[in-house]
């Protein structure tokens, strides 16, 4: 069984402010510096921030499923702001999903704002498919919220 999950969060910062942030390990940082309570602790295993980084994430205490997972960053394009990446180890894969693509793409709305999408592509076994209501957007939903209040917070300091 193949599926898709989406949200889109309406971000008050350029566009390509945010990329700048999402395109590589930023993210990451993000995560350690602000959201560790609520997504956990980004570590990187291997790699710069581009294509074939693997980034290991470790979910708070108490979070249910799995308690980390493993990706690798398969697709990063600057042109049309995009990213994407495999589940390889952990999370979705321990509760059988065959494969996990999480997605953002940075979409510009207009000068000083845009589209963040989170999204989510997955194969699963059709024994498996009730696991598939497990499947969020949640923690992508978390970081686009997140991304956005923090670099508001840091434009409105620098002007």
């Amino acid at each position: 069984m193949h599926g898709h999950l989406s949200h889109d969060a309406l971000v008050e910062v350029p566009a390509a402010v945010v990329w700048e942030v999402c395109r590589g390990l930023g993210l990451a940082r993000l995560v350690n510096e602000q959201l560790q309570d609520v997504v956990g602790r980004a570590e990187v295993v291997q790699g710069d921030g581009g294509v074939g980084t693997i980034l290991k994430v470790t979910f708070p205490p108490g979070t249910p499923g799995p308690s980390y997972m493993k990706e690798i960053f398969t697709k990063i394009d600057d042109e049309v702001r995009v990213k994407e990446g495999e589940i390889i180890e952990g999370g979705y894969k321990d509760l059988g999903f065959e494969f996990c693509r999480p997605r953002l793409h940075i979409i510009e709305k207009d000068a000083g704002s845009c589209i963040i999408r989170s999204s989510m592509e997955y194969e699963i076994d059709d024994k498996l498919k009730e696991i598939t209501s497990q499947l969020t957007t949640k923690p992508m939903e978390i970081l686009a919220d997140g991304v956005g209040k923090y670099l508001k917070k840091k434009l409105s300091f620098s002007n």
